[in-house]
């Protein structure tokens, strides 16, 4: 096996198909001298003459017309291991699952769009979201995940990324809510009972930390798993959710009318915004299936998140 030469497997492909030193040479785009000298090859490593000649012509031993067809298939399989994978898709056949780790905020503003978008090209693609409870880049390294959707951690250096789009942390609060009644100035905002969203056992977020800096605190009263838990708390009490703005803009309310029942603010201290992006691992790069799974992502992203109320977070 040291000394295997694969360019073997084309000749005798040629040959056995050709019937023809002359056949073959012109076939490969070589002289027929040379494929004389690569016939010979041929024999010493099969241990059989494979071509004899008959009259003016060339005949297949037994053995040659024996694994004809087997070369012809070893051949071509080999031609589409060592070739680049095509680019061109047969998405009515594709069957294929998807799986994306992803907030629940993100599912319920995505998923229908994204799952009308693929429907549309594969009808026999599926979609899986599956949760994200800490940033943990082991499922996307060991394939468990086909992309993930978020703020880029730092544990994966050799993880790929897109921008999707840029959001941005406000308060929210039921209607007739006493905070909305004056000005909203950083004390009235940390004097009230909170509601913030979170899987980590330690508590810090960069509104909290904003309020540091000034010698203020908040008085946290709830912490839930999810951002859409804490608009539900905080639609039902005085408690101030802390929320993505695209939780509470126009496309969200158009899915769960009864965030319209809320009303958001801008934050009475600065906090940056929050890009939001999809990662995957490099392996997963040069794959047809998963390069156009991403592009509908960000055609879904881009189009949707404008719907949000402020177009400086636009998607890009």
């Amino acid at each position: 096996m040291a000394t295997l030469d694969l360019n073997l497997l084309a000749a005798l492909d040629a040959l056995l198909a050709e019937g023809s030193v002359t056949g073959a040479a012109r076939r490969l785009g070589l002289s027929s001298s040379a494929m004389s000298r690569t016939l010979t090859r041929l024999r010493a490593a099969t241990g059989d003459p494979l071509l004899v000649r008959a009259g003016r012509g060339l005949v297949p031993t037994p053995r040659a017309a024996e694994i004809r067809d087997d070369v012809h298939r070893l051949h071509h399989h080999v031609r589409q291991v060592l070739s680049p994978p095509s680019s061109r898709l047969d998405f009515a056949r594709l069957e294929r699952t998807f799986t994306i780790r992803a907030s629940e905020g993100f599912v319920a503003l995505f998923s229908v769009p994204l799952l009308t978008a693929i429907a549309g090209i594969a009808p026999h693609a599926r979609l899986r979201f599956v949760p994200k409870p800490v940033k943990d880049a082991t499922p996307l390294r060991e394939g468990q995940i086909d992309l993930e959707i978020g703020v880029l951690g730092a544990s994966a250096p050799e993880v790929r990324t897109r921008p999707l789009f840029r959001d941005k942390f406000v308060g929210a609060v039921r209607q007739g809510h006493p905070l909305l009644a004056g000005d909203m100035t950083p004390e009235r905002y940390a004097a009230c009972g909170h509601v913030v969203a979170s899987r980590k056992e330690v508590l810090t977020d960069p509104v909290g930390e904003a309020l540091d800096e000034i010698g203020l605190k908040r008085e946290i009263a709830a912490v839930v798993p999810s951002h859409l838990d804490a608009i539900r708390v905080a639609r039902q009490s005085d408690l101030v959710a802390l929320v993505p703005r695209s939780c509470v803009g126009r496309a969200m309310i158009a899915i769960e009318p009864q965030i319209g029942e809320l009303v958001s603010f801008e934050l009475p201290v600065h906090t940056p915004e929050i890009l939001i992006s999809a990662m995957w691992h490099p392996r997963m790069n040069a794959d047809p299936a998963h390069r156009w799974l991403r592009e509908r992502v960000k055609t879904v992203c881009h189009a949707t998140f404008p719907a949000a109320d402020d177009p400086r977070f636009a998607g890009f």
